[in-house]
């Protein structure tokens, strides 16, 4: 990984699109720094997926199910910087904590109910076995009353994770040197 005193000016504009608000370019990011055309492509896709004002899943159960997905590949640079994120949202330690347990043990369905529960059943089978997806998988999301654009959203949540995780496992990136969580130093 390039760090910002050896990037060539190509790179430095990239590694500015991809700062966090702590000011850091985290690992994530900066393994793309041999490649800065797929750093900016990845800067794009991560936040139209999880940071776009569009989206209307609430921003807590982005990042929850971004865990969850990340827990079922046993990636974990990205739970560990997903689940901070979710926990903070959540707001509620203890029902945080016991969904921890819940999603460690793939049993959402211990904590989570409704359409929460159905949009992570959606993205474990999403995960776990793509091949397996049937339109019953998408009626059973609006039976509970998600709508298009939302189940659009977990898409592409689940989408990103699993591409994410499988670039970050597959080439050994860890969070050394990361602030871990976007809420890190917050109150």
């Amino acid at each position: 990984m390039i760090e910002d005193r050896d990037a060539d000016p190509e790179l430095l504009e990239i590694l500015k699109l991809a700062r966090t608000p702590h000011g850091t370019v985290d690992n994530v990011m900066r393994v793309h720094s041999l490649r800065p055309n797929t750093m900016r492509g990845h800067v794009m896709l991560y936040r139209a997926a999880l940071h776009d004002d569009a989206n209307t899943l609430p921003m807590w159960l982005q990042e929850v199910i971004g865990s969850y997905v990340s827990l079922l590949n046993e990636c974990e640079y990205s739970y560990s910087n997903h689940w901070s994120n979710a926990k903070h949202l959540m707001g509620d330690d203890i029902m945080a904590d016991l969904a921890e347990v819940a999603l460690k043990n793939r049993t959402p369905e211990e904590v989570f109910e409704g359409s929460v529960l159905a949009l992570l059943q959606y993205a474990e089978k999403l995960t776990i076995s793509p091949a397996k997806m049937c339109p019953d998988d998408v009626s059973r999301l609006r039976e509970v009353g998600i709508d298009d654009g939302e189940i659009l959203e977990v898409n592409q949540i689940v989408g990103y994770f699993n591409y994410v995780n499988r670039c970050l496992n597959g080439l050994g990136v860890t969070t050394n040197g990361d602030i871990v969580g976007y809420y890190s130093g917050e109150d």
